[in-house]
């Protein structure tokens, strides 16, 4: 979650907790890490752990880095394990439903972790569909956390994960 979003629309917050979703920090501003000083990189983060606990409570945290862009020259500094992505659609390059579906059964397989961006309706669209398509041939979602953990993999403060085996 972006933090700035995150007292906006607090009950959806609380509504993904409920339903057992791994919430992440995604930063304060969306802000390039690779773009900042260290300092305003780690103020980023910790402002939206920040509000996140506040909303959650602190046995929710802490609560994994998603960098913007999959960007973070600060790997081993941000304090918890990180998630980038294996399969990237650019739903937010193209916008329609049936290329971004296509481009991700093209692309997943097991172990596959899935970018998708909801502030795009085509974006939720693909997303379901894709859903849908992949339980058909027998996958089956998890959080990124219980994807390692299936895997045999303990997550470490400061590593990037890509996939579900690492």
């Amino acid at each position: 979650l972006i933090g700035q979003q995150i007292a906006q629309a607090p009950d959806l917050v609380l509504r993904m907790e409920e339903e057992g979703h791994q919430i992440g920090n995604h930063t304060w501003s969306h802000q390039r890490l690779d773009s900042v000083t260290p300092e305003e990189a780690l103020c980023e983060i910790r402002q939206t752990e920040e509000a996140l606990t506040a909303l959650l409570g602190e046995q929710t945290g802490p609560h994994w880095l998603r960098p913007p862009y999959g960007q973070v020259p600060l790997e081993a500094e941000a304090g918890v394990p990180m998630v980038k992505w294996s399969v990237d659609p650019r739903d937010w390059e193209s916008r329609d439903v049936k290329k971004v579906t296509q481009a991700v059964l093209e692309c997943a397989e097991p172990n596959s972790i899935i970018l998708f961006h909801d502030i795009y309706s085509t974006s939720v669209d693909a997303a379901l569909a894709v859903v849908d398509a992949l339980q058909k041939e027998g996958y089956w979602f998890v959080t990124v956390e219980e994807l390692l953990r299936i895997n045999g993999v303990i997550p470490q403060a400061g590593t990037l994960y890509r996939t579900g085996n690492g």
